[in-house]
């Protein structure tokens, strides 16, 4: 059945209560990555799992983070940070900088950084950009970071997912490579 051999029905009414909104969304999985940036006050750093890819020219990737979020503020106001891409052995990471622990560096091998934000050893992959914008979007802040540097890690590290409201791992019994040229709408 086409789109347009649809019947016409009026829009649902929007719903007040999250948890539905919740339970569904967390059937897409994402990437968990810790955001760090260096401040005069120090490190500041927080887990977020809404982080992806913009544009290619410019290049340009995006993560969300609460409005009330003083890490993200830190992040913003320090102009540049490291997305940390978590490798899937790095759940204790995650549970650090997704709490409101003081001393959230403790955790983890961490490498400062002059320029962006620290660089956590053993993540699968980092970014390090220049904040381009930051805007409201709900009630969470979009932050917009044009690429400056990125590298991998030199051996194979899965990455921590998200799904369904909890770390999953990837399922290694049934990869199927599948060339990225055959993606129309993927071209990283």
């Amino acid at each position: 059945m086409s789109a347009s051999a649809l019947p016409a029905t009026e829009p649902p009414a929007p719903e007040t209560d999250p948890a539905p909104l919740r339970r569904v969304l967390g059937h897409v999985p994402t990437s968990v990555c810790v955001v760090t940036a260096t401040t005069p006050q120090g490190p500041v750093g927080v887990t977020v799992g809404s982080f992806t890819s913009v544009s290619l020219e410019p290049p340009l990737v995006v993560f969300y983070c609460g409005r009330q979020s003083a890490s993200a503020e830190g992040i913003i106001r320090s102009g540049r940070f490291c997305v940390n891409v978590l490798a899937e052995d790095q759940q204790q990471v995650c549970a650090a900088f997704a709490s409101q622990t003081a001393d959230r560096f403790a955790v983890g091998d961490w490498e400062p950084a002059d320029h962006a934000g620290p660089r956590l050893g053993g993540a699968a992959a980092w970014i390090e950009c220049d904040v381009e914008d930051d805007f409201p979007a709900g009630d969470h802040t979009a932050v917009v970071g044009r690429v400056r540097c990125l590298s991998a890690a030199s051996r194979r590290r899965e990455p921590l997912i998200f799904h369904r409201g909890r770390l999953a791992r990837l399922d290694r019994a049934r990869g199927i490579h599948v060339p990225t040229h055959s993606f129309a709408w993927w071209d990283i």
